[in-house]
């Protein structure tokens, strides 16, 4: 028997039959280091393949090579989902698992808000810690009817960890540079923002640069204004605040008129878990994994394997 068709008997046997290792080599009549030798040669030739398909599976050596390649502290990629379940659901469940798993666990906790932040928040159970404070990062009064998503998310993702949520009494960006620096002034507004900017882990995602954005859904920019930024190089927002490809910032007046903590604050933490889904968003996450504003990478394998395809 050639080694080839050897290699497929050795592995029909251990995987199809659930044969041991030492029967095999009793039934083919070769060593059980042999055995051992040829299944690990069908899985580096290909021949066998190995997934696991439980939803909260993830795909562990794009993981590792993200960290190397970014340099960052951890990354979690979760496999395309094949059936009903969206792509979404699986990588805010990786989330929260990371956020559930951290040790020690974070006292307090910065959170940002929107579509992605709010599937993290319902994907996290009761008990996931105690006593942690969690701190709007940026403001999250929306202007139109979708009000209270932001306040939401961030008190349920307090209450699941018996703690209490300390909200931001803030629109995410104002008409006037004025009225946003009487904001911030404010001894109330000032005592929370200080205390966002000193949490001991951040956990938020991004906004592409485009008419779906949460900014423009809820009332704050309209189509046209994300347009002309995006002609201007914008690939999306961060905590607000919209960024090329390099990581800075687009339009100074735009900023100076966004409420909440500095992007620096981001690059300086030990903890900043970015989260991200979906192919429209691979622009924004590209410059912030690139650009030093997460520790963690929480993503999809469609999303991994583009920031990791490229040059």
């Amino acid at each position: 028997m050639d080694e080839d068709l050897l290699t497929v008997r050795v592995a029909e046997l251990y995987y199809d039959e659930a044969k041991t290792q030492d029967e095999i080599g009793a039934l083919l009549k070769i060593s059980r280091w042999k055995v051992g030798r040829l299944l690990t040669h069908a899985r580096e030739k290909g021949i066998v393949r190995i997934e696991i398909v439980h939803p909260r599976a993830r795909r562990l050596g794009l993981e590792r090579e993200l960290v190397e390649r970014y340099q960052l502290a951890d990354a979690l990629v979760v496999p395309n989902p094949d059936d009903d379940s969206s792509t979404l659901d699986r990588v805010a469940q990786a989330a929260a698992d990371h956020l559930a798993a951290l040790r020690p666990v974070p006292r307090t906790l910065g959170v940002s808000w929107g579509r992605t932040l709010t599937a993290v928040a319902e994907a996290l159970p009761e008990g996931w810690a105690h006593s942690v404070t969690v701190i709007q990062l940026n403001g999250g009064v929306s202007l139109n009817r979708r009000s209270g998503g932001a306040a939401s998310l961030a008190m349920t993702i307090a209450q699941r960890a018996g703690g209490q949520a300390t909200l931001l009494p803030s629109p995410a960006i104002l008409e006037r540079v004025e009225t946003k620096q009487a904001i911030e002034a404010d001894r109330t507004v000032s005592a929370i923002l200080e205390q966002a900017a000193g949490a001991q882990a951040y956990l938020y995602s991004a906004g592409p640069a485009d008419a779906s954005s949460a900014h423009v859904e809820n009332g704050y920019l309209i189509a046209a204004d994300v347009e002309e930024l995006a002609r201007r190089g914008a690939v999306g927002d961060v905590l607000g605040r919209y960024i090329d490809a390099e990581g800075n910032i687009v339009d100074a007046q735009l900023d100076a008129r966004t409420v909440g903590v500095s992007l620096d604050c981001l690059r300086a933490a030990k903890h900043a878990i970015f989260v991200t889904a979906g192919a429209p968003k691979q622009d924004i996450a590209r410059t912030v994994v690139s650009s030093g504003l997460c520790s963690v990478f929480v993503t999809d394998e469609t999303t991994a394997r583009a920031l990791l395809e490229e040059q």
